[in-house]
Formats: C-alpha cells, structure tokens, sequence
C-alpha cells in the first residue's frame, strides 16, 4: 500500500494538487486542534478565536469538496482507471480528516460548559497529557506522511492504540469521581473527542502500513503489516 500511497502523492498534476489539498487540510485541522485545546480546556480563548477555528473549518469543507472533484475529474479518463482503488482510498482519507475538523470544534464548545480552567487534580492531570499526546501525534504524522516512513508511522499506531485504551481507563475514574456536573460533562466529552481526533490520525497513518483492503482497520488485534503484505 506504501507504493501505490506515494505514487498518489508524487505523481503529476492532477494527482499532485490533489496531495497539496490534502496536506492543506491536515495543517489546517492541526492548527485547530491546538487552538480548541486553549479554548475548550485551558479557558485562553476570545470569541475571535473560536470564531477563527469555525473559518478554518470551513477551508477544511472547501478543500474536500475539492478534492472529491478532482478524483472524478480524473477517474473519468478511461487511462487513469488504474488509480481507482488508490484515489478511493484518498477520499476515505479525505473523510477522516474532516471529522478531525467537526471534532476540534466540539472541543472549542467545551468552554461554554466551563469557561475556566480544568480542576488541578490527577484526573484532569492525566487528561492534558492524553491531550499532549494526541497533540504530539499529530505533528508526527504530518512528518510521517510527508517522509513516507512506514516504520514510524508503526510506532504511532501502538502509541495511540495505548492512548485510546487509556482514554477508556480514564473515563471509568470519571464516572467513579466527585467532580461537579459540569466538570464531569467537560472531562467525559474532551476525553471522547480526544480519542477520535487519534483515532482518525490512526486511519491516516494506517495507509502507510497496511494493505489495501485493511485501511482503517488500525484498531483491530492483528499487528500492522508491512507494506506490500496481506
């Protein structure tokens, strides 16, 4: 699959506008990711900035239309029919990093729950650094896609299979705790958004490792594969 990924991503126009669009969309839902996390959870927000990641989400949508566009302007020239298995897998991509888009802003709406700073507490401790991590992922495999490096992208995928575990083990102190409601509400949803966000960036980074007909399945029990495997 890494092959067929980087024959996509270095090919001639239209394909190689195609990648830039892409590329585009995961900068832009990066940069929102990190705003919503100021917003919605460290209370450092003015209405111009949420303001200003709902614009970015916008440029997201425009750009997946786009690119939805210009796989059937290509697909509809009978020489290109080849490419088909691999531009659907681009959309399916395309896809994934939309919702990254809709759930920075759920993240940024946190703030209208609790317009202040998080408790400083274990709880919340360990939620800023499942947030950290979700954060630091982020970049990495913006790096990794760029450099095409199917060994890393593994690495990433069994760290954020065990940040999506510790997220679930962290809703169950949660549950079991005595925050406010309000609090709870926040800590629950940023918890969830949070480990969508990763496991988004997981189905990105399944593309790299796995073959074809297994993109997106990161979080099923078999190990990733090398590229060009079954």
């Amino acid at each position: 699959m890494l092959r067929e990924i980087i024959s996509i991503f270095r090919a001639d126009d239209p394909l190689a506008s195609m990648a830039a669009n892409y590329t585009r969309m995961l900068e832009l839902t990066r940069e929102m990711t990190l705003s919503a996390g100021r917003i919605g959870l460290d209370g450092n927000g003015a209405p111009a900035d949420r303001t200003g990641i709902y614009d970015q989400d916008v440029q997201v949508n425009k750009l997946e239309r786009t690119i939805r566009k210009q796989v059937v302007a290509h697909l509809s020239v009978e020489s290109n029919s080849p490419d088909l298995p691999y531009c659907l897998v681009l959309v399916g991509l395309v896809k994934d990093v939309e919702r990254i888009g809709d759930y920075a802003k759920n993240l940024s709406e946190l703030a209208e729950l609790h317009p202040g700073p998080l408790p400083q507490d274990d709880v919340a401790a360990e939620l800023q650094e499942i947030r950290s991590r979700v954060e630091e992922m982020f970049g990495a495999a913006i790096e990794v896609f760029h450099e095409r490096d199917a060994e890393a992208a593994g690495d990433l995928i069994r760290g954020g299979r065990a940040d999506a575990h510790r997220c679930n083990a962290l809703l169950g102190r949660v549950a079991r705790g005595s925050h406010s409601a309000a609090t709870t509400t926040v800590l629950v949803l940023a918890l969830r958004y949070y480990k969508r966000i990763g496991g988004h960036l997981l189905n990105v980074l399944s593309s790299m490792v796995m073959p074809l007909h297994k993109v997106d399945f990161f979080d099923e029990d078999a190990r990733p594969v090398a590229p060009g495997g079954s």
